[in-house]
């Protein structure tokens, strides 16, 4: 089952809430990211039917592992990618925003290459 944008961003929004919370369940992703309950409901489903979450009976969502190697991988391109964007000197909402768009479409080589360049940079 192929993964697209929108569900590498509930993905990566999963990733996100639970390193603040124990447990969450979709009420706290469609708040996070400011989608309706049937979109994230869809959005669920389609991220279970995949195997890369989760939900027990009570509605808790967890990450399977497959779900939690996208997720991880997402998250550092959007914080990497935040982080150079800011270094040239780009606003912090701006760079936010603008990295969660790029992170979906960056190939994987390219990416390593920014990401070396920016801890070189960072080290300096």
């Amino acid at each position: 089952m192929a993964l697209y944008e929108s569900g590498q961003m509930y993905l990566e929004a999963i990733y996100v809430l639970l390193q603040g919370k124990d447990k969450i369940r979709s009420i706290d992703v469609g708040a996070y990211l400011g989608y309706t309950k049937p979109s994230v409901s869809r959005a669920i489903g389609l991220l279970k039917k995949g195997e890369y979450i989760s939900v027990d009976s009570e509605g808790y969502i967890t990450l399977n592992p497959k779900g939690k190697e996208v997720a991880e991988q997402l998250y550092e391109r959007h914080t990497v990618l935040t982080g150079v964007l800011m270094s040239l000197g780009v606003d912090e909402a701006t760079a936010t925003e603008d990295a969660c768009r790029i992170e979906h479409v960056i190939s994987d080589k390219s990416f390593a290459a920014v990401k070396k360049h920016y801890l070189n940079y960072k080290k300096q």
